[in-house]
């Protein structure tokens, strides 16, 4: 069991560091032509990918849409600028998500974050995400041990958000990315590896508007962000990758049916900022579809929106779609549900998620389960479990 669990996590490895060892190219036939090709899978890869998995219970059961729900302490990771709209004034959360535990049993996501407003209009918010693959060992290609290593992939944020109008706001965070897949092993028989480092920030923008009818009271919420927009990666001296630069959109609409029961919608937008690997012809020197992937970080932002090898029908299906139902009775507890979708040719995950939340006064506790709508989805059954601390409850 072991063995297979080693074998499952050395494939995740080296799916994680691919495109930094190796030029990531999509080939076709000579009788196939880049828009009549027969496997148009065309998927994108990034290094630091954890960075876009979500990390708390409540938007994983929300179908990971979060970018424009209400305010919560694990705003950080999906709109940070959402925080100087919190009802509280300081809070902090721990999440945590073993992951793929079908498989294997040592992978896991760890989450902090935290927040505090002050002057009424301003707010820090900061967290740590941690993703740990586990114990690994490492052999040569006789099979013979060359070392015990925990791959293992971390981020240190910290946002500051401004109130600019009553119903406006926007918000900076900052990100320092490591990520050690290698422990500094030599692959290829002499080209070592090393740690990847990067420097990234997000740039967000949050709107929210009350408004009544009747006897009910409904809110509009809007919400952008643009995530992880930084220097590459890069694992040994000849290549370096993108990570995953995001642009996330967003809204949510909230009914306050009485002072008990209240019930939000929320739809989200996700698209990669990275370029399309182009197509190449049988001899993988010349791009026959598509653009050169090989370039730096704001022109492959710029060229993400026009370089699919399939021209704008391709473009359309690099967007993937988040929704959710969100059910409050009485501000204690909480049932949601969501689902995610995103093309085949762009990796093809399908799931529906499901969780709960309570919240007392002091302490908040959030739990989701996702259900995977495609056979031998790896995804299937992972459940995030989310404690949080409010504390200007404690001090009282």
């Amino acid at each position: 069991m072991k063995t297979a669990n080693n074998l499952l996590k050395f494939k995740i490895l080296i799916a994680t560091i691919l495109a930094s060892t190796i030029t990531s190219q999509a080939q076709i036939t000579p009788n196939q032509d880049p828009i009549g090709r027969k496997d148009k899978s065309n998927i994108i890869s990034t290094a630091a990918s954890f960075l876009l998995i979500a990390p708390d219970s409540r938007s994983g059961a929300l179908g990971d849409a979060g970018v424009a729900t209400s305010p919560d302490i694990n705003s950080q990771h999906w709109n940070a600028s959402k925080y100087v709209f919190a009802e509280e004034k300081t809070g902090i959360s721990l999440s945590y998500t073993p992951w793929l535990k079908n498989y294997v049993d040592d992978m896991s996501i760890s989450y902090l974050a935290g927040f505090n407003k002050f002057k009424r209009n301003q707010a820090l918010g900061y967290s740590l995400t941690y993703f740990s693959l586990g114990d690994m060992t490492f052999t040569d290609i006789e099979g013979a041990t060359l070392k015990q290593f925990n791959p293992k992939e971390f981020a240190i944020d910290i946002s500051y958000s401004l109130k600019m109008a009553e119903n406006l706001s926007g918000g900076l965070t900052m990100r320092y990315i490591y990520s050690n897949l290698t422990g500094g092993i030599t692959v290829n028989n002499s080209e070592e590896t090393h740690a990847g480092h990067s420097v990234a920030g997000d740039l967000s923008i949050y709107y929210k508007k009350e408004f009544e009818t009747g006897n009910k009271t409904h809110t509009l919420s809007l919400g952008a962000n643009i995530s992880n927009i930084g220097t590459k990666i890069s694992y040994t001296s000849n290549n370096s990758n993108f990570i995953p630069t995001n642009m996330k959109l967003g809204a949510g609409y909230k009914i306050d049916m009485d002072q008990y029961n209240s019930l939000l919608f929320t739809f989200d937008l996700n698209k990669l900022l990275v370029p399309t690997p182009p197509i190449y012809d049988e001899t993988n020197d010349n791009i026959i579809a598509g653009k050169d992937d090989d370039v730096s970080v704001p022109v492959g932002i710029f060229q993400s929106f026009g370089d699919a090898p399939d021209g704008f029908s391709e473009e359309l299906k690099e967007i993937s779609y988040s929704m959710g139902l969100e059910y409050w009775y009485s501000k204690t507890f909480a049932g949601r549900m969501g689902y995610f979708t995103e093309s085949k040719e762009k990796g093809g995950r399908k799931y529906l998620t499901f969780g709960v939340g309570l919240k007392l006064n002091v302490f908040s506790f959030d739990f989701s389960y996702l259900v995977t709508t495609t056979s031998s989805n790896p995804l299937q059954n992972t459940v995030r479990f989310t404690l949080g601390l409010n504390f200007d409850k404690f001090k009282k």
